[in-house]
C-alpha cells in the first residue's frame, strides 16, 4: 500500500468533523453516462469484500432526504437547471454527512459512483457557472483516488444502443437542449460532459482509465489502482 495522505476537505470542513478521525479509504469512480460505472462499482465491491474489506457504496440521488423529490422533479420536468443542480448538491451533501463520513470513521472502504465533480460537470453542461458550483462543493472530502472512466462519445452511443436501446431524456440534455432530437442532443451533451470532466481530471488529479476497452480490461485496471490504495 502506498503512503496515503490523511483525508482533508477541499475548503471549509463540515462542522464538528475532524478528518483525522476518518480512517477508511474514499474512492470515487467518475465518468459520463452509460460508461459502465455501476457495473464496475458492483464488481469492485464484490472483489473487496471477498478480500476481507468492509465496503460501502453510494452514488447520485441515493439520499433518503432527496431521492424521491429528485425523481418527481425529473418526471415532471418542473425545475430549472440551477434548482436541479442545487437539488443534486443537497443530495451529495446529505450522503457525505450521513453515509460517507460515518463509514470512513468506522474504517470502511467507501466507493462512490460519481462524486461532486459530476454534479458540477452536468451543471456546466447546462450553462451554469463552474467556479460558483465548485465553491458550493468545497465541503467535499478529497478522495484518496478518483478513477475517471473515459470513453469516446461513439462508445457511449454504442453502449446505450446495446443496453437500454433508447436515449434517456436527461442523459440527452433535452432540457437544454443540444439538438433537434434525442440522438443528436445525446451525442453533443455527452461530448460536453467529457470535455468538462477532462478539465477536472487535470485540475483535481484524476487517474484516467481508458473505457473504450472491454469491461474485463477496465476492471483489471481499476483493481490495479485500487489495490495500491487499500493494500492488496
Amino acid at each position: 500500500m502506498r503512503d496515503l495522505k490523511p483525508l482533508t476537505f477541499y475548503s471549509d470542513p463540515l462542522p464538528g468533523i475532524d478528518p483525522s478521525d476518518l480512517q477508511g479509504k474514499l474512492i470515487a469512480i467518475e465518468g459520463p453516462d452509460s460508461v459502465g460505472r455501476t457495473t464496475q462499482v458492483e464488481r469492485i465491491r464484490n472483489w473487496l469484500e471477498a478480500s476481507g474489506h468492509a465496503v460501502v457504496d453510494t452514488g447520485l440521488a441515493r439520499s433518503a432526504l432527496t431521492k424521491d423529490g429528485i425523481q418527481r422533479a425529473k418526471t415532471g420536468h418542473t425545475l430549472g437547471p440551477l434548482t436541479m443542480s442545487l437539488f443534486y448538491m443537497s443530495d451529495f451533501a446529505d450522503r457525505l454527512e450521513h453515509v460517507i463520513i460515518p463509514a470512513l470513521r468506522a474504517g470502511f472502504v467507501v466507493i462512490t459512483d460519481r462524486y461532486f465533480y459530476s454534479v458540477v460537470a452536468r451543471s456546466v453542461a447546462r450553462n451554469l457557472d463552474s467556479e460558483w458550483l465548485e465553491r458550493v462543493g468545497g465541503c467535499s472530502l478529497v478522495p484518496h483516488t478518483v478513477l475517471y472512466m473515459r470513453p469516446s462519445v461513439d462508445e457511449i452511443v454504442a453502449r446505450t444502443v446495446r443496453g437500454r436501446r433508447y436515449f434517456e431524456y436527461w442523459e440527452s440534455g433535452m432540457d437544454v437542449p443540444y439538438g433537434s432530437n434525442r440522438f443528436r442532443s445525446f451525442v453533443r451533451y455527452q461530448g460536453k460532459l467529457i470535455e468538462v470532466l477532462d478539465g477536472f481530471a487535470e485540475k483535481y488529479g484524476f487517474t484516467t482509465v481508458d473505457a473504450t476497452r472491454s469491461p474485463d480490461d477496465i476492471f483489471a485496471e481499476l483493481r490495479h489502482h485500487i489495490s495500491a490504495v487499500v493494500g492488496l
